[in-house]
């Protein structure tokens, strides 16, 4: 198995402030938007997010939410193991509001297709827009794209890519991991 780092901490970060600037630019002051990390990993790109355009950006009131889709999953108990859920923390209403769902990597579609079937469970969004770091072109099962990416990464089905948080793994860095 061997990997190659396809970002490090400071490409990363110029990402971040890059989609920070385009979530600006189509919500303003983020009075009908709110955020929504998909667990697990999108969590820490979400909360990063919200982070930066507090403090760097001056954006006062960001509502901030995450999502567990385990149970709305397609495969859902098609696996050996069973799936661990993670927490949903959705402390507002997401009724007429703009959404931005927010995970590390987008590949198949499934975990977006799930999401838009768990928000439902919430209220009814007026608009809902997907940001993701890495894009996997070309490995889509459903229809879906993001409305703001970090990077395209064109991967074989037998690569993975794999994200690292500072807050989890210990460092930002984006790694294509070869089998």
């Amino acid at each position: 198995m061997s990997q190659k780092v396809l970002l490090n901490a400071k490409e990363i970060n110029i990402i971040l402030h890059r989609l920070a600037c385009q979530l600006i630019e189509k919500h303003n002051d983020f009075s009908n938007t709110v955020l929504i990390g998909m667990q697990p990993r999108g969590k820490f790109l979400a909360n990063r997010l919200a982070q930066i355009l507090k403090s760097d950006y001056k954006i006062k009131h960001i509502q901030l939410g995450h999502l567990d889709i385990t149970f709305f999953r397609d495969d859902f108990r098609r696996g050996e193991k069973p799936l661990e859920a993670n927490t949903t923390e959705i402390n507002f209403i997401v009724e007429d509001k703009n959404i931005v769902f927010i995970d590390d990597v987008l590949y198949t579609g499934r975990s977006i297709r799930a999401a838009l079937t768990a928000i439902q469970s919430f209220g009814r969004p007026n608009e809902i827009e997907l940001l993701t770091l890495i894009d996997r072109r070309f490995s889509r099962h459903l229809p879906i794209q993001p409305d703001y990416r970090g990077r395209q990464v064109d991967a074989i089905d037998k690569e993975k890519v794999k994200v690292n948080w500072v807050e989890n793994e210990g460092e930002d860095a984006v790694y294509l991991i070869k089998s």
